[in-house]
């Protein structure tokens, strides 16, 4: 299949057909459940080593045991700034160049306000947590190496003024999927930021929507089966295709800055997700929180 050829249907095993991944190295957050365990397992397939985070240690070395790849457990809780921190510590370590960096983990719509560390959870381990493993581990990413961000279609759902720099807490006016919305936008902005910062280098960021997958991400969701069955549901291996292809193709090599669905690259649903200068402040505010969170 040629990359024209990818589409909804289209399978992480397919998109990596052909591909020798011997050599490289990419680490894959949530490795233990749905796109981040089947995104391992066929990275693993076509010969890389995985550097696995999970929450625990036995989390992401059950994972690796269950999809006999190549690969090394690493702890990461994402809504712990210093445990983040000290994931990215650990992969710079390693000493090995690191191919992609697939930010893969999450949390989705929680029913309820919770305010950690003064910050929304979703907002703290989809986009604070993320963004303290990559930044602090940017010195491990190959010369040629990728950042791939897991968004969201519902980055469309964010506040009208894309993010509530008054309101990251969450609690005033919480509503589950615009919070969440919030999280996903602040990815795709991290991810347009990074690439920005990245220019003459060689490394990418892209941001990526799955689709909508029936994982364990919709455990916090009332009537699940009520909301889903108005979609059109992808399966698991459909779902991690497009974080594997942006993370491995060949042709996407000096791609960046881009938001990809279904394989391809697309158009993203929020008037603020193309806005530079958002992008800016949130990162500049994002260095702020992290240097609170991790004193």
């Amino acid at each position: 299949m040629q990359l024209q050829d990818f589409g909804f249907e289209t399978t992480a095993e397919q998109v990596t057909e052909g591909l020798d991944l011997k050599g490289k190295t990419y680490v894959v957050t949530g490795c233990n459940s749905g796109l981040g365990l089947e995104t391992m397992r066929v990275l693993g397939l076509r010969g890389a080593h995985v550097i696995g985070a999970a929450r625990t240690q036995e989390k992401a070395a059950e994972a690796i045991k269950a999809t006999g790849v190549d690969g090394t457990p690493l702890v990461c809780e994402l809504s712990d700034p210093k445990s983040a921190r000290a994931a990215a510590k650990a992969i710079v370590a390693m000493g090995k160049p690191v191919d992609a960096l697939i930010c893969n983990a999450g949390i989705m719509a929680l029913p309820e306000p919770r305010t950690t560390l003064g910050l929304d959870l979703q907002f703290l381990t989809n986009h604070i947590g993320h963004f303290i493993l990559v930044t602090e581990s940017i010195d491990a990413l190959a010369k040629d190496g990728r950042i791939v961000m897991l968004s969201s279609g519902a980055h469309r759902m964010a506040p009208s003024a894309g993010i509530e720099f008054d309101n990251l807490s969450g609690e005033r006016d919480y509503a589950p999927w615009k919070m969440y919305g919030q999280s996903k936008l602040a990815n795709i902005l991290c991810a347009k930021q990074l690439a920005k910062r990245l220019e003459g280098t060689g490394q990418t960021a892209n941001a990526v929507h799955p689709g909508v997958i029936r994982t364990n991400l919709v455990r916090h969701i009332e009537n699940p089966d009520e909301m889903l069955s108005s979609m059109t549901l992808k399966t698991i291996p459909q779902g991690a295709a497009t974080q594997v292809l942006v993370a491995t193709h060949p042709e996407l090599s000096d791609v960046t800055g881009k938001y990809f669905a279904d394989c391809q690259v697309k158009e993203t649903l929020h008037d603020q997700a193309e806005n530079a200068e958002l992008a800016e402040e949130l990162w500049a505010k994002s260095e702020q929180l992290v240097a609170q969170l991790t004193d």
